[in-house]
């Protein structure tokens, strides 16, 4: 496939220029219809909802608000009326405005705080805050502020009014995309090598959000998804191009044609993509088993965005490759790739050292990475589900100003009313027993209307106040059975506290579900019961660090004024679900490059120290790299305007950050330098019962002459001077009786070496350095790998060379 990409690549990019487009252009004719509907069955505040659907079954649109406040005085003065009440009646007169409420009628009296300095106006749309022009918010924004003069301010509050405060569409995401750039570009050092993973994200993402445009029209998918579906879609697009694209160049470092480069990129560390993006789409699927089903929209416009992502980096990544050829490397590169010929690139400089240390002090590394990660997992444990609202707003937004000024007029729980609802008519001793109650602060009874009553019951603190969610355990098992009343409590604020009480329940089964199909990947791919293991407890750790970073900042506040977010409140209660699957689908990827390298590396030497060494050598940079990039997207979406979104993008970078530059990077291999051979350990009867799985197969070795007598094996050992020192870059060669090269490597840091050697025989094994003399010697290698150290004096030339 990826040779037939790679030759019709005129072809390919056109069909996927065509898919984006006509995507595009269906997608917006279309239009949106995402159902923002939070089902929750089998719990009160749905009891309550179903009963108000049967008492006032028309649905009404949006319905926000403009408050205004008088700094001496009172708003009954003609002095302000003269200038609200023009305002209200002539953002009544807008088209799209469906009607207006204001204090000053003969039913607003309740619209008026008690000492007379604050009234509120309730303005409604005629549909709802998704589908009112943004055109019309503005009129309305702008009308209502114009009657400020000094001494009286004039906010508004509500989601349609939420909608213009917002930074402009696609902020984030091209904030993300230019920070990507520079790591690309950095990682690269070429122009054109930098644009490939970014325009293989922007093909996955773009097709990935209009298809699931076009699906919110015929199943609920909520506009979340489209967020979720950007955030990981920009992730895992440039993250899985950036492994093909390293492979490649090192294919035409190493003197192969531009083609062949690919398609052995292509079917080596593609392989590893799809089956990264397989586990990611596996992790999203884990969502299901909660059984909230407005989940099932998201799964689908994630999932959709992954696999469109992973098939963009498969077979568009190959055509744009054949389009640049030699030029994805830097001209540098270029011209000492024509001047020196080919060269394997030396695994060299900060990851071999680094690698090398980890060797030498596993126990001391293991220790100082759990430490780490065990204090930023100490907040965790004050962790409380439930929802953000616009108190959790900026401080200088009009929505965070009149959703304080209405706590202030009105009290902390007039945000967050709780409505009692009731199958019949409700007794006037239900009202004043509601209104006795501790944590009560107003109590008002709505005529019934359809068999159907409701009183609206407005607590003393604001709906995210851990005393508002007693006061409705109160109400539902206490004082409600008590008056011998068969009734229910909802309003957003209970709905909020069921959703954080259903999510918190079913998330052992969701982790338990994600870890055992996570481990059984693992188990398939390494064959090993110690690797699957290891990555479940580092993926439960790094779950535990993040979301304890989490805590600290959005619960606690810590750093909220540095990030320019707002007040502090309860983690968003959909979010451990939603991050939980994104950060083992993404650290389950990291796994699978890091341990993949490791694994080919056991199978070739059965050493497992070398192993772990030169697979996080040779790993380690593009896997922070990736992380990276990954960083500086999910940061992005602090730029987005939303509380939510920027939420979920700090705990996401946070994990993905954890994740490789403390776990894969350090713990992980301190952990298998500990445990040494037990790491491949597999029960001979599991073994013959297990299918084979090739994650991400050897390159495909220059064909070897044949030598009859049994299966390949390595050389493998160290270069060393004369003192005992490491030789770090000696050029090792491996070459048949005829002198034909079979394989060529370059020392590391510690000057190990390792060669591939085709079949049991008598090689020529040279090894030359700078500042050093050449050596070669005859070795004879049989069935198994065989160890062979060199000694290098400075001006020597070996006899044998």
């Amino acid at each position: 496939m990826a040779r037939w990409c790679y030759r019709h690549r005129l072809v390919v990019l056109l069909v996927w220029v065509g898919a984006l487009l006509g995507l595009g252009v269906a997608a917006s004719g279309a239009g949106t219809n995402y159902a923002n509907v939070f089902s929750l069955p089998d719990t009160d505040s749905k009891r309550a909802y179903d009963l108000m659907e049967k008492a006032f079954p028309e649905r009404s649109g949006d319905t926000d608000t403009v408050v205004w406040k008088v700094g001496e005085g009172s708003v009954r003065d003609d002095s302000v009326r003269s200038r609200i009440e023009p305002a209200l009646e002539e953002i009544g007169r807008m088209a799209g405005v469906g009607a207006v409420s204001g204090p000053y009628g003969e039913q607003g009296a309740a619209q008026i705080s008690e000492d007379g300095r604050i009234a509120y106006a309730q303005v409604t749309f005629a549909e709802q805050a998704d589908a009112v022009p943004k055109e019309l918010v503005q009129d309305v924004v702008d009308t209502a502020q114009d009657a400020e003069r000094e001494g009286l301010e004039v906010e508004l509050g509500g989601q349609a009014i939420t909608r213009v405060q917002e930074p402009p569409t696609g902020t984030a995401e091209l904030v993300g995309v230019l920070a990507a750039a520079i790591v690309l570009f950095v990682a690269f050092g070429s122009f054109f090598a930098m644009l490939l993973p970014i325009v293989v994200a922007v093909f996955g993402v773009g097709t990935g959000l209009f298809g699931t445009q076009l699906i919110s029209h015929v199943t609920d998918v909520p506009e979340l998804a489209s967020l979720l579906s950007t955030l990981i879609g920009l992730g895992v697009g440039i993250d899985y191009a950036l492994f093909i694209v390293t492979r490649h160049r090192r294919g035409i470092l190493r003197g192969a044609d531009p083609e062949e480069a690919a398609v052995t990129a292509l079917n080596t560390s593609g392989r590893a993509v799809l089956f990264a993006g397989g586990t990611v789409c596996i992790a999203l699927a884990g969502m299901l088993v909660t059984n909230l089903r407005f989940l099932d929209g998201v799964v689908i416009g994630t999932s959709l965005t992954v696999v469109l992502s992973v098939l963009a980096a498969v077979t568009l990544l190959p055509a744009l490759l054949g389009l640049l050829g030699h030029r994805v490397l830097s001209r540098r590169q270029r011209r000492r790739l024509a001047a020196a010929g080919p060269q394997t690139e030396a695994v060299s400089g900060l990851a071999a050292r680094w690698s090398a240390g980890v060797q030498r002090r596993p126990r001391t590394v293991a220790v100082v990475a759990v430490a780490l990660m065990a204090a930023l997992a100490i907040p965790l444990l004050s962790l409380r589900l439930g929802t953000v609202d616009q108190g959790n707003d900026e401080a200088s937004t009009t929505t965070r100003k009149a959703y304080d000024l209405l706590a202030e007029g009105f009290g902390p729980g007039f945000n967050g009313p709780l409505q009692v609802v009731v199958d019949g008519e409700a007794s006037d001793g239900l009202v004043t027993v509601l209104e006795k109650t501790d944590g009560v602060a107003a109590v008002a009874a709505v005529p019934p209307a359809n068999g159907v009553s409701v009183i609206q019951v407005v607590p003393t603190t604001s709906p995210q106040d851990v005393e508002t969610d007693r006061l409705i355990d109160t109400l539902r098992d206490d004082v409600l059975p008590e008056a011998g009343v068969q009734g229910h409590v909802g309003g957003v604020t209970a709905v909020s506290k069921d959703f954080a009480t259903v999510t918190g329940d079913r998330l052992p089964l969701f982790i338990a579900t994600i870890i055992g199909l996570g481990f059984l990947l693992l188990l398939l791919a390494f064959r090993s019961l110690v690797v699957p293991l290891t990555a479940a407890v580092m993926n439960l750790l790094a779950a535990a660090a993040s979301f304890g970073v989490l805590v600290a900042i959005f619960q606690w506040g810590y750093g909220l004024e540095l990030l320019g977010l707002g007040k502090e409140g309860p983690i968003a209660a959909f979010l451990p679900i939603i991050m939980l699957s994104l950060l083992f689908g993404l650290s389950m990827d990291y796994q699978v490059f890091l341990v993949s390298r490791m694994h080919e590396e056991w199978v070739h030497t059965r050493d497992n120290a070398r192993a772990v060494r030169v697979g996080l050598a040779e790993t380690s940079r593009v896997i922070n790299s990736a992380a990276l990039i990954m960083v500086c997207v999910f940061l992005a979406f602090v730029l987005s305007g939303d509380y939510g979104a920027a939420m979920a993008g700090v705990g996401l970078a946070a994990a993905v950050a954890l994740d490789a530059f403390i776990l894969r990077t350090a713990l992980v291999p301190a952990v298998m330098h500990l445990l040494g051979k037990s790491n491949w350990w597999l029960p001979a009867g599991l073994e013959k019962r297990l299918p084979h799985l090739a994650v991400e197969p050897g390159e495909d070795a220059p064909e070897p002459e044949p030598v009859p007598g049994g299966p390949s094996s390595v050389v493998h050992g160290f270069v060393r001077a004369a003192d005992g020192e490491a030789v770090e870059g000696a050029a090792v060669t491996l070459l048949t009786s005829g002198g034909r090269q079979l394989d060529r490597v370059v020392s590391l840091a510690d000057g190990a070496y390792i060669v591939a050697v085709p079949a049991p025989g008598t090689y020529l094994l040279a090894v030359t350095a700078s500042a050093f003399g050449s050596r070669a010697a005859q070795v004879t290698v049989a069935d198994r790998p065989l160890v062979h150290d060199v000694e290098l004096t400075p001006g020597e030339v070996d006899a044998v060379n």
